[in-house]
């Protein structure tokens, strides 16, 4: 297990690419999340909205984004997550998330994340706190 105690402002966490983007992730994650605008699913309707394709949720790309701290929930918990959405994500895009330590405290870390396409465009940019456990 990594610690993320041990970790100093400018390090990152090991960035996570993302399988490419199917029609079959948008629609599993329209019925998990119940968010069926058919924009993320229907490439007619898309293109009626003026989009070139369908395209992911924004919400599927922010949650994709806990990923990075799966490995740290034995350690803490993230208890705040602030995002803007910057870029739309498309059928068959590749997402890199990524994620850096911009302030570090006793008990709980700042990071700056976002989510890049394959032209490395930012499609979603934050911050997440990340809390830690208190030592028994």
């Amino acid at each position: 297990m990594s610690n993320l105690v041990k970790l100093q402002t400018g390090d990152r966490l090991e960035q996570i690419t993302l399988h490419p983007v199917s029609r079959m992730d948008l629609i599993k994650y329209a019925g998990s999340s119940l968010d069926f605008n058919p924009i993320h699913t229907i490439d007619e309707e898309a293109e009626k909205a003026g989009l070139p394709g369908i395209i992911a949720h924004g919400m599927w790309t922010m949650g994709n984004l806990a990923k990075l701290f799966t490995p740290y929930y034995e350690e803490g918990f993230i208890q705040d997550y602030k995002i803007r959405f910057a870029g739309m994500v498309f059928l068959n895009d590749t997402v890199t998330l990524q994620a850096e330590v911009s302030d570090k405290a006793s008990d709980n870390l700042l990071f700056d994340v976002k989510a890049v396409n394959q032209h490395d465009k930012s499609v979603i940019k934050g911050s997440i706190k990340f809390k830690l456990f208190e030592d028994e």
